[in-house]
């Protein structure tokens, strides 16, 4: 019956954002009720709810998802002299570098790094350079994060 859909509809998207993986929400997903059955006298809105929320997590576990990061576009502009420093450092950070450009005496570094190692970089990059750089970053989009990452964040979430 009809008025079963909306309580399936409130149990996918608790489940979502509980998550399936290390407790995460899950973002961007796709949900289609195909098919289902009911009791006169057995069903209830709480009952399509839960069962809404273990068919969800039931077929996400089957499907098997995984971590994602934020990964920003940086742009950093640096004197020629401190190049070699801010490059390693901007590798150590799992940056890939998309290129670099000269403008009026500096080099601008292109890169995409994940947000999660940008924590501190002002600070980094202004001891680095002696002040003399600097960076702008926006969201770029999301990739999925290293295995080795992601398993230590998993069994991270299991002992929290």
């Amino acid at each position: 019956p009809k008025e079963y859909i909306k309580p399936v509809e409130e149990g996918i998207r608790e489940a979502m954002e509980g998550g399936v993986v290390a407790g995460y929400p899950l973002v961007d997903i796709s949900v289609k009720l195909v098919d289902g059955s009911y009791h006169d006298v057995d069903s209830s809105e709480m009952a399509f709810k839960i069962a809404g929320s273990m068919g969800f997590k039931d077929g996400c576990r089957k499907a098997g998802p995984i971590l994602l990061e934020p990964i920003m576009k940086a742009e950093v502009v640096v004197p020629e002299e401190y190049m070699s420093n801010v490059i390693g450092d901007i590798n150590s950070r799992r940056a890939r570098i998309l290129g670099m450009e000269p403008r009026s005496g500096t080099q601008v570094i292109s890169a995409e790094v994940p947000l999660a190692e940008m924590f501190g970089y002002s600070t980094d990059l202004r001891s680095a350079t002696q002040g003399r750089a600097s960076y702008a970053m926006e969201f770029h989009h999301y990739a999925p994060i290293p295995a080795k990452l992601s398993e230590e964040i998993i069994a991270k979430s299991k002992v929290a």
